[in-house]
């Protein structure tokens, strides 16, 4: 049953133009709402069941606004309004993005229809939809909703305009603007919704931290060292982490100042990061209590890079794995465990040896098992500062280490240090 089927019998049922039906149902699917929670949300707006339907929206302050209600009007201040193409059904959309804020709370929306919103002024926006999006209710602005503006300014807790830190992204922010420096970027080709696309990926930082970033439209003035200002941004997350994303709308302006930047990244205790959810560039320091099944001399697959086991690639089927080193250390520090990745230099390091060591190693001992060994030796009871990447997911969480150094500090000043801090 293909969606305009799906959208005549809905529009049937509930006695409505389908072509409005059809639209709203489109604009929910292209979300990836699944289809049968986009069609009940669009029972509820049409008075087919649920809380109340067929009774027209319902006037609330934002933070009473919930993913139950099918229509709401709000008074609210714009805080920032940005824009960018999404691709539905083969053809190309400009969607407007933005949060809005009362005295109560803010929220997100989406609007389908260019409404000419402005950071700052304050509107009565009547007859918008709600959904659920990233766990949250987030408004939905289409051909039936109505703007009005409003002459008395709403005063708010929020500041407007997008003006942020990196330290203050998160995962949903929409048209934010950043002043930042450069410090990594790379030309990349992916297939993309055109077939081969070219974008940039890089690092952007600034004193309060790091973030990765993707410019999907590469800009001429994204270039490693310059310090700019990127304004309509909109930040997913990847791996856990903030990500900034950069758009054919976005700007980029070069300043005429370079932007500071912090060579530090945030210290944090295990439980502190890990509630997190995950943490683009974090300092754990802990002890290894454990080197992982999977450490030491390992192959992978030649085509995806993931784990060999028994000449088996999980997305491959049989291959022939190509040698590699890896630790797996994981990393306690009495509030928390994390494993720890050490990619091949690293490992190297740590292991005293490269790969054709590592092989030389094994076959000496007739057992691959002997560099992980080894490894164990060297570093399971000792403490030390790991730098790098937090990702949490259902299968635990680990941090892609950048450096991974012996802590060094003196252990009777670490104890008087930590005696201070409990007597207070």
């Amino acid at each position: 049953m293909s969606l305009d089927d799906h959208a005549e019998d809905l529009a049937s049922s509930f006695g409505v133009d389908k072509t409005e039906v059809k639209r709203d149902l489109e604009n929910l699917v292209s979300y990836s709402v699944p289809l049968e929670e986009a069609k009940d949300s669009l029972r509820r707006k049409y008075g087919d069941g649920g809380d109340g339907g067929g009774g027209g929206p319902t006037t609330k302050s934002i933070a009473d606004v919930t993913t139950g209600d099918s229509s709401v009007n709000v008074t609210a201040v714009v805080l920032t309004a940005g824009k960018r193409s999404i691709r539905y059904q083969g053809s190309d959309h400009v969607i407007h993005e933005g949060e809005l804020a009362d005295e109560t709370g803010k929220i997100s929306y989406t609007a389908w229809e260019d409404f000419a919103l402005e950071p700052g002024e304050t509107v009565t926006v009547g007859n918008a939809g709600v959904r659920e999006w990233e766990g949250k209710p987030e408004l939905n602005l289409g051909e039936s909703t109505s703007v009005a503006r409003e002459d008395e300014p709403l005063e708010v807790s929020y500041d407007v305009g997008g003006e942020a830190s990196l330290v203050e992204l998160e995962p949903g922010d929409r048209g934010v603007t950043v002043e930042v420096a450069v410090t990594e970027v790379e030309e990349k080709i992916i297939d993309g919704r055109d077939g081969e696309t070219e974008i940039l990926s890089g690092v952007l930082a600034d004193e309060t931290g790091r973030l990765p970033f993707t410019d999907w439209d590469p800009h001429p003035g994204l270039t490693e060292g310059a310090s700019v200002r990127l304004g309509d941004l909109y930040v997913r997350e990847f791996r856990g982490a903030p990500s900034v994303n950069v758009s054919e709308f976005s700007t980029v302006e070069t300043l005429d100042r370079d932007v500071e930047v912090t060579d530090d990244a945030p210290r944090m205790s295990v439980r502190d990061a890990v509630t997190s959810g995950g943490l683009f560039d974090v300092e754990l320091v802990g002890n290894v209590i454990e080197v992982r099944d999977g450490s030491g001399l390992i192959q992978r697959c030649p085509q995806c890079g993931r784990l060999v086991q028994n000449g088996q690639c999980r997305s491959h089927g049989a291959v022939e794995g190509v040698d590699d080193l890896r630790v797996k250390a994981v990393l306690d520090d009495g509030s928390g465990t994390v494993t720890a990745i050490l990619d091949d230099e690293i490992t190297e390091r740590v292991y005293g040896g490269d790969v054709e060591d590592a092989k030389e190693h094994a076959r000496d001992e007739m057992d691959q098992e002997a560099v992980a060994d080894a490894i164990r030796e060297e570093i399971v009871g000792r403490e030390f500062v790991v730098r790098g990447s937090l990702s949490v997911d259902e299968y635990g969480a680990n941090l892609n280490a950048r450096s991974f150094v012996a802590n060094e500090d003196d252990p009777a000043s670490l104890a008087t240090e930590l005696l201070g801090e409990v007597r207070q």
